[in-house]
């Protein structure tokens, strides 16, 4: 479906993420549209040449053309906006989003969507510490990860449509999981992340701080400029997962405490190596 130039595209929620879908699926030639709040950003979009057309309100002409529609909103959002507007959808339309958490919405809407339309959901490892379509770029997922969370309910032609938009917009990576192993990883590979990252820039209050730190203080609290709106939301939702992991942790810096307390210098490098090695499986390549 995805490589038809004739298929329309919606964008709902023309922020840092949504912007950047539409730049790169703008310039294959798609036709893209957008719903979002604020009338700036669709006056800076058309300008751009990033959509062809938007508005801020539920427009049902543009839902009712769209092929497929790109949610880039929050979680309870999402769900609410599926709630009041699903009506307007074209019959066949495939939709899909960029949220952080799976398990607490992806059944959730799949259950209550029309039979007629389908939702795969997916998760795009990638961002910024800025927001706004004004800081978009179509150069945003080279070299990074894509993850689809197909269901049960989920046809192959679907998911294959959602994958193959992932290799589209230039991620590097594109797999798929269950949305509970997807939360499971994100638990780890982002949220426990953001939560270290905040706890580490709180924990210290001391005045001048910046004017001494050097580039490893910087690059390890580079995410705890924080969206506490989306953060906060994302946390509760998956919070089983996410308090698993932050004991997890707890118990290993504890560990490395008491080495630390003992003067066991052979096993703290023992756990240096093995971080180093587990490292370079990460860089980037």
């Amino acid at each position: 479906m995805i490589v038809d130039v004739s298929k329309k595209i919606l964008i709902v929620g023309l922020g840092l993420l949504g912007g950047s879908y539409a730049r790169i699926l703008k310039r294959f030639g798609f036709h893209i549209s957008a719903i979002t709040k604020e009338q700036s950003s669709i006056d800076y979009a058309i300008k751009e040449n990033i959509i062809d057309e938007g508005s801020t309100e539920i427009d049902e002409k543009i839902i009712g053309e769209a092929d497929l529609i790109i949610f880039a909103l929050y979680p309870h959002v999402f769900v609410e906006w599926i709630e009041q507007n699903q009506s307007m959808f074209k019959s066949g339309a495939l939709i899909t989003d960029v949220t952080g958490v799976k398990r607490s919405i992806v059944y959730q809407i799949q259950d209550m969507l029309r039979p007629d339309v389908e939702f795969v959901a997916a998760h795009p490892m990638a961002g910024r510490e800025v927001s706004g379509v004004e800081n978009s770029t179509d150069k945003m997922f080279v070299g990074a990860n894509y993850i689809v969370t197909p269901t049960d309910k989920n046809t192959p032609e679907a998911i294959q449509t959602c994958i193959e938009l992932g290799r589209l917009l230039g991620f590097s990576n594109v797999t798929t999981l269950s949305p509970e192993e997807h939360d499971e990883m994100i638990g780890f590979l982002s949220q426990l992340t953001h939560c270290i990252a905040v706890t580490l820039m709180t924990c210290n209050d001391k005045e001048n701080m910046e004017k001494f730190t050097g580039d490893s203080f910087r690059d390890l609290t580079r995410i705890a400029r924080i969206n506490d709106i989306m953060w906060s939301e994302l946390f509760i939702a998956n919070k089983d997962v996410l308090i698993q992991q932050m004991n997890m942790f707890m118990d290993k810096f504890a560990e490395l405490k008491e080495m630390l307390e003992k003067d066991d210098v052979d096993g703290m490098r023992k756990m240096m190596r093995r971080s180093t090695e587990r490292r370079a499986l990460f860089d980037k390549k």
